[in-house]
């Protein structure tokens, strides 16, 4: 069981580049290039290897999202339904003792009732073996959740704050036991389950390759693909480079980065938008941008006619930039009441060099990754101030890839109030805080979002938050080595299936895209970034 979640039926190389487990069924037809269930052992554990559920996932985040007082109130009413049952059992007791001083008048209705006062004494038992039950639950997640909240003090320096958790969750030991190591199970099932996936498919892609050479060639190059990527996915999350507390912040400078504001293009193409007058020859020209305290650069920037809020996840995450030279996006809306907010959309990498020219490249994904300045960060910064935001208004970031560690890093430490953080196939996890809808889409084939380490054990952000995973190609084959599940192609169907969830938890999203709509006015700005003094 993988409490709060939902599942639904199924419908850094190149950036564009819990729930039931199941087994494989032993008697799946032998595949091309694949060794059959007799021909050894790494093939069969391939087979057999825990999986992900296909389909969505929602949670409300964590490694164990579970409404501890949601249980609390579940166990009371099982309470009081043992209560009543065992009131109506007493009050069938009494009837039952008056029928047998009828004696035979009564004939066989003393015997029904004993009958019936023993399934009302069953349920009862029941009943309360389930309120038991919910309680132990109950307890066992506010452990996981201490232990969340007592790691991230640690890791903060609070140590006041530790110490009061540490004596909490002694307490609640010593009580409830059986909750203890229901805990631990759960914690430790979800550092064995999170890269799953992720370790099933390597081992059946080096099953896959080392059969073309021999059956003992499978074996190995299988259990190595399946070990590296299991060793590799455990060191991610005990280095925890992939974990950004809500104390994080980027080191150093980054510059001279060129911000050149180029022709917006219609959500999802690489081209301008159909109607959109093409830039004056004054905003074609861009601004030499100089490294200045932290980073920041400053610029100016032209503006293309208005456009359209997004009016979902998916229609959002068309609008990062994905190809042409545009980097970042930026919408102004005006809103009735005449304030603004802004939403900030953040392409991924876009080069595969190391320092060039690109400042979305490998390079930046090092040292975002790192915890320092990056090139296309400050540019990010630059886009916003650019496009009019100014400190304190309301701005909402979707980001993919390098662009999520751009955004995380925004809300984190950005001089903006970040209402919403949407990342897709980011590798990291951030603690925004309780001011920032945080809204996270991964891939659990996703080699990339399996940097994050598993991310935060308790749930981050805002009320309403929510984490969204599926597996996106459950196949094997020489085309994974593209990664298929990391394309903004394969978020952006994963976008699709979120809008069209009854999910009650999306609702919080929504309701971000139900209030852009109200704009009176919408103005559209994007942004090609080059590093160097041009």
């Amino acid at each position: 069981m993988s409490p709060g979640a939902d599942t639904l039926p199924p419908a850094f190389a190149g950036d564009d580049v819990a729930s039931p487990t199941e087994i494989l069924a032993p008697d799946l037809a032998r595949q091309p290039g694949r060794l059959g269930p007799s021909d050894g052992i790494i093939s069969l554990a391939a087979d057999n290897w825990p999986r992900v559920d296909d389909g969505l996932q929602i949670r409300s985040g964590g490694a164990v999202a579970v409404d501890t007082a949601t249980l609390s109130a579940a166990a009371v009413r099982f309470d009081a339904a043992a209560e009543e049952l065992s009131g109506i059992a007493e009050h069938v007791r009494r009837l039952q003792r008056a029928m047998r001083a009828l004696s035979a008048a009564a004939g066989e209705a003393p015997a029904s009732a004993s009958v019936l006062v023993n399934r009302l004494e069953a349920a009862q038992a029941e009943a309360e073996e389930i309120a038991r039950a919910l309680r132990e639950a109950g307890c066992a997640y506010e452990m996981v959740e201490i232990q969340a909240a007592h790691r991230a003090a640690v890791l903060a320096g609070d140590a006041a704050r530790a110490e009061r958790l540490d004596l909490r969750l002694g307490a609640l030991v010593d009580r409830h036991p059986d909750a203890w190591r229901m805990a631990l199970g759960a914690e430790f099932g979800y550092g064995v389950m999170w890269p799953s996936e992720l370790v099933r498919q390597a081992t059946q892609w080096g099953v896959a390759i080392g059969s073309e050479i021999s059956d003992p060639g499978a074996i190995v190059v299988g259990a190595g693909a399946g070990v590296l990527t299991l060793g590799g996915a455990i060191t991610a999350g005990l280095v925890g480079a992939g974990t950004l507390s809500r104390q994080a912040r980027l080191s150093g400078t980054a510059g001279p980065v060129m911000l050149t504001p180029v022709t917006p293009a219609a959500p999802g193409s690489a081209g301008p938008a159909m109607g959109v007058s093409p830039l004056t020859a004054d905003n074609r020209v861009g601004a030499l941008l100089g490294a200045g305290e932290g980073g920041r650069l400053s610029t100016v920037g032209g503006r293309s006619p208005g456009s359209i809020a997004p009016h979902s996840l998916a229609a959002a995450t068309v609008r990062i930039p994905s190809e042409g030279d545009a980097r970042v996006r930026v919408e102004r809306y005006t809103m009735p009441d005449g304030s603004r907010q802004f939403a900030v959309y953040i392409a991924g990498m876009q080069s595969g060099a190391v320092g060039g020219p690109d400042a979305w490249d490998n390079a930046s994904n090092v040292e975002l990754y790192a915890g320092r300045m990056s090139d296309s960060y400050a540019a990010t910064e630059a886009a916003l101030a650019a496009a009019g935001a100014q400190p304190g208004e309301a701005v909402h970031v979707f980001g993919f890839s390098q662009g999520a560690m751009i955004g995380a890093h925004l809300a984190l430490e950005g001089p903006y109030d970040t209402r919403t953080l949407v990342s897709l196939g980011s590798p990291v996890d951030a603690d925004v805080g309780p001011g920032t809808l945080s809204v996270a889409v991964r891939h659990a084939d996703d080699p990339v979002v399996a940097l994050a380490g598993g991310g935060h054990a308790e749930p981050v952000g805002s009320p309403g938050s929510f984490l969204v995973e599926r597996v996106s190609d459950p196949d094997t084959g020489p085309d994974d080595a593209g990664l298929p599940a990391h394309r903004l192609t394969a978020y952006a169907d994963t976008a699709a299936l979120v809008d069209g969830s009854s999910d009650p938890r999306v609702d919080a999203l929504r309701g971000v895209f139900d209030d852009l709509s109200r704009a009176e006015a919408v103005e559209v700005t994007e942004y090609a970034a080059a590093r160097g003094a041009g």
